[in-house]
């Protein structure tokens, strides 16, 4: 008898990704096929994990959903389901508007549509799951929720307080992926920064990655989302001792103004903010710091802005991201600041601040020439390997182009020669030693 088949779409971020991985794997438990977004999804069942972070996001997963329920009219499929942080947020107003869906779950509650399908909740471990990134690495989710409420941010009214998993259960499931395959772990939460402090009553990222870093067959791990106020700093000391930590650190900065960090709640001023970032390259030469900034936001004025590109033109980060302000109802900015900067200067400044930042990507990438780097290889295309650096995460930073001079393996690590380089790319080819 064939299985059913489970298409499932993921939308938004890593963290998503997991929850689809996990989902996935208890469908398989269950006796069903699941697939994770196939070219044409169809047959059975559909089920769409959204997002609902930013207005962007919201729409795509909207317009998502509307994509899966035409599909269903058109008999393309049988059953639509939806899941994740949009449905979370706005269970009741999409219910009423978008009846042709068979079932909303939110950010939490979604293991309940294995039990509704099948009557049963299939036995599985907290952490088992399809891995449905190359196979060679995985993300790892540490903690869900977040406690900082910046003035901006929807995401604590959509996920809830900050919840901490234990440091035992993720050694586990590091140790599980090992004997997969895996070997590169990207370690993601919201705020990397507060973990641990709802169990343990003290921040506990640099004991977990330092006993993280000691299992065997770890080559690489490499940490994304802290947050800059109340930065563990020990973490430093951990990254500096282990090879096998990547020397890269994404850390969403969003300002340098005081008067705009303090409209968003960052609880850190501008001065910490550039003593912090002294501290960090101090203790680990040669870090990468990839870090997420705003513009547009509710106070910022020319001399704010002035002061965040020059801010960008000194610190030089070798990673930058930028998006322009989009108020998010329910948030403390939404009921307390008005919105009043046009769209068009939004993204004007958005415009100038990337402009800086691809001359400064540009020039580091540059200095990398004549270097010799270590890559994982994650692909194969016609004319050269795709890599990356242990400075590279994957999907948001510069790859690799290795010209096939030799047979190279996905999956596994090679020394590699840079021979010239792009903003967003290095050029390189493998080494003759």
């Amino acid at each position: 008898m064939a299985r059913k088949k489970v298409d499932v779409i993921t939308l938004g971020c890593s963290k998503n990704l997991v929850d689809s991985e996990r989902l996935m794997s208890m469908f398989d438990r269950a006796g069903f096929e699941a697939r994770h977004e196939p070219e044409n999804p169809g047959g059975d069942i559909v089920v769409v994990n959204t997002c609902g972070f930013i207005g962007d996001a919201k729409e795509e997963s909207v317009n998502t959903i509307l994509e899966q329920v035409e599909a269903k009219k058109e008999g393309r499929i049988k059953s639509l389901y939806v899941m994740g942080c949009l449905s979370q947020r706005y269970h009741n107003e999409l219910v009423a508007e978008i009846p042709e869906v068979d079932g909303w779950y939110g950010k939490f509650n979604w293991p309940e549509l294995v039990n509704t399908l099948t009557n049963k909740f299939p036995a599985t471990s907290s952490y088992d799951r399809v891995i449905t990134t190359p196979s060679h690495f995985a993300y790892v989710k540490i903690a869900e929720g977040c406690n900082r409420f910046c003035s901006f941010c929807a995401i604590p009214l959509i996920t809830g307080r900050f919840k901490s998993r234990p440091i035992e259960e993720i050694l586990d499931e590091v140790s599980a992926l090992v004997k997969r395959g895996v070997h590169e772990f990207n370690i993601i939460a919201q705020d990397l920064s507060s973990y641990g402090l709802d169990l343990y009553n003290e921040m506990r990222l640099p004991q977990l990655i330092d006993r993280m870093a000691s299992i065997e067959g770890v080559e690489w791990i490499r940490l994304h989302y802290a947050y800059p106020a109340q930065f563990p700093m020990e973490i430093l000391d951990v990254m500096a001792r282990h090879d096998n930590v990547c020397k890269y650190l994404d850390i969403a900065l969003q300002h340098i103004s005081d008067k705009v960090l303090k409209n968003m709640r960052r609880h850190i001023t501008g001065d910490e903010t550039k003593a912090l970032l002294d501290e960090i390259r101090r203790k680990v030469p040669g870090i990468h710091i990839r870090t997420t900034l705003m513009v547009g936001f509710p106070g910022e004025g020319e001399e704010e802005f002035s002061q965040l590109k020059e801010f960008v033109r000194q610190q030089r980060f070798e990673r930058m991201g930028a998006f322009a302000y989009c108020e998010e109802e329910d948030t403390f900015g939404a009921k307390n600041f008005e919105d009043s900067i046009p769209e068009e200067v939004k993204q004007s400044r958005l415009n100038e601040l990337m402009a800086i930042q691809e001359e400064i990507a540009l020039e580091s990438n540059q200095s990398k020439i004549g270097k010799r780097l270590r890559v994982i290889i994650d692909k194969e295309e016609d004319d050269y390997y795709v890599g990356r650096t242990q400075w590279d995460s994957p999907e948001v930073d510069p790859e690799v182009l290795v010209k096939k001079t030799k047979t190279l393996e996905k999956g596994h690590f090679y020394d590699v020669d840079i021979i010239d380089a792009l903003p967003y790319e290095l050029i390189a080819q493998p080494s003759l030693q």
